[in-house]
């Protein structure tokens, strides 16, 4: 580490014009007095005791800290702990040993400035005694003397960037940093294809405080952290604010919109999307074995435990560890008949992708999906090579062409944890469509100026082919909206109403578009009860699509 000794005098040099400042009569006066002036000068660039102190550096500029001891600490043992909070630095540590001439005449009151100055600049005096570069946790261990001024200095010289520091002369009572075991490993005890399972031999510290500490997993596909104050500095740099380590049990009121957090079985797991893939947080209090679930296959994931201290948030890290997950087994393929309308199902935790194949018998083709639950992705490909995806939102159609015997290959992805149902059918008989023609929109409109104590106004849209319209109405209570809405299968006919909810059934259509709507009045209903109305609309094949769920609330008071 180069080192400008300018710097480094230049402090010493007013310590001295403020030694002789005083009359100083005896070794325990002169320490006071060389405390007092070091405080009145430098006071911010002073590191406190038994405090951990931030430190911002910028590139290629050295900084530099002092600190000297206690009266009556001489030869007693100081630690000094640096955290590197992202890029690589260099530190050094340095001591300037007054001799004992100059203490001697010190303590005998002889205030030679020159003299005194003289022995404070030469070079023989000051010795570097330790020095660093790297971006791990290192701590440095010294015996203190009552006659030395340390200083440290460091120098990052990729960016700006920030560290902290830690300086404690008490190293036998009390520890800021939780303590490491003698093996800090973290070992993978088995691997899965969505999930990793980990364990790591307890700190001391979480055998002794239970209470007051706790370990937190940090999970992400880009590389180890060597602190947690790196790992919080990296998901920064994406441009979203993290909370603290410790407001992940206590503060979910921080959360960023980029930022998911779920809580169940006394474990906090916070999810974070960014650029490079899912940073996640998981704080499980002090449990040393966890399942990490919910990862993807075939996926190398880097793993980093921490153990952090609730009441004064320092944490130690772990050495890191690896893991990639299996890759996905392959799924069992269904094949499909021209003209067979298939529902599959798909298990967002066990199985969430499943696959179908059709062997052409014309050459062209229609693919139809109409979702009945969740989320959904198609793929498909000709021959081994993609000619069509998207999402599945409602109904949808790929029309292709192709060759005699082509073999189409579908593969329907859910990409929702809760189960996700789909209806298929392939079919070369464009003439005889399953389903009926739809509106631009399914949506039911209620008006809230029409609505009554016993009636609601509905409208919906048609189109311009024939087809018949079937409304049905249940009464439901406020805590059954969400659940009826969410559970929806907007697959199922009227067969899953019953025959007391069905109001009425009338064809309509309409040859210009703009003119396709259609209202009707519900009467009969009770003052301020909640209703669920579904629309079905039919087609030549009869098969039915159903119109999204509406509620409406009558008046109360008329």
């Amino acid at each position: 580490l180069k080192m400008s000794w300018f710097w480094f005098y230049l402090p010493l040099h007013l310590l001295t014009v403020a030694f002789l400042c005083h009359s100083i009569k005896a070794s325990s006066r002169f320490q006071q007095s060389f405390k007092a002036n070091l405080f009145n000068f430098y006071h911010p660039l002073i590191l406190a005791d038994g405090k951990e102190t931030t430190v911002h550096l910028l590139k290629d500029i050295p900084k530099r800290y002092y600190f000297i001891l206690e009266e009556g600490r001489a030869l007693a043992p100081f630690t000094i702990t640096v955290t590197p909070c992202d890029v690589p630095i260099e530190w050094s540590v340095l001591m300037h040993k007054a001799s004992a001439s100059f203490l001697g005449k010190a303590t005998q009151g002889d205030h030679d400035t020159q003299e005194v100055s003289k022995s404070l600049k030469a070079p023989s005096m000051v010795s570097a005694v330790f020095s660093y570069k790297g971006n791990s946790v290192e701590t440095y261990m010294g015996m203190s003397s009552y006659s030395a001024l340390y200083m440290l200095e460091f120098l990052s010289t990729e960016r700006d960037t920030h560290i902290t520091v830690y300086l404690t002369t008490d190293t036998m009572s009390g520890h800021l940093y939780p303590e490491l075991p003698m093996d800090p490993r973290i070992d993978v005890l088995g691997v899965g294809h969505t999930t990793v399972t980990l364990t790591w031999k307890h700190s001391p510290s979480v055998l002794q405080h239970r209470e007051n500490i706790q370990y937190c997993l940090l999970v992400n596909e880009k590389h180890n952290y060597k602190s947690l104050c790196a790992a919080e500095t990296a998901i920064r740099s994406t441009g979203m604010k993290l909370p603290p380590v410790l407001a992940l049990s206590l503060s979910p009121y921080l959360l960023e919109p980029q930022q998911v957090m779920i809580l169940s079985n006394s474990e906090l797991s916070i999810i974070n999307k960014v650029s490079s893939g899912e940073v996640r947080q998981i704080c499980m209090g002090a449990k040393n074995t966890y399942t990490v679930p919910n990862l993807s296959p075939s996926t190398q994931y880097y793993f980093d435990v921490f153990v952090v201290n609730l009441l004064t948030n320092a944490s130690a890290a772990y050495t890191g560890t690896f893991a990639r997950t299996l890759e996905e087994p392959e799924p069992k393929v269904t094949m499909l008949k021209d003209g067979e309308v298939i529902r599959v199902v798909m298990d967002g935790q066990k199985q969430s992708v499943y696959s179908l194949q059709y062997q052409a018998r014309h050459k062209k083709i229609q693919f139809t999906f109409q979702l009945c639950h969740g989320q959904v992705q198609v793929h498909i490909a000709k021959n081994a090579k993609r000619v069509a995806s998207g999402n599945i939102s409602g109904l949808r159609y790929f029309s292709l062409k192709g060759k005699l015997l082509d073999t189409y290959f579908v593969q329907l992805r859910s990409t929702e944890e809760s189960n996700s149902s789909v209806k298929v059918q392939v079919s070369s008989h464009f003439h005889k469509p399953l389903f009926p023609l739809l509106p631009e929109s399914l949506k039911i409109k209620s008006f809230s100026k029409l609505r009554t104590c016993s009636s609601v106004t509905l409208a919906w849209l048609g189109t311009q082919e024939e087809s018949e319209y079937c409304v049905y109405k249940k009464r439901i209570e406020e805590d059954q909206v969400w659940m009826e809405l969410q559970s929806a299968d907007r697959c199922s006919g009227p067969e899953s109403q019953h025959r007391s909810e069905k109001v009425l059934c009338k064809y309509f259509y309409d040859i210009n578009p703009q003119r396709a709507v259609t209202t009707e009045t519900i009467k009969g209903l009770d003052a301020g009860r909640l209703y669920l109305f579904d629309v079905y609309i039919f087609g030549p094949s009869g098969i039915p699509v159903r119109y999204h769920s509406k509620v409406v609330k009558t008046r109360k008071k008329c």
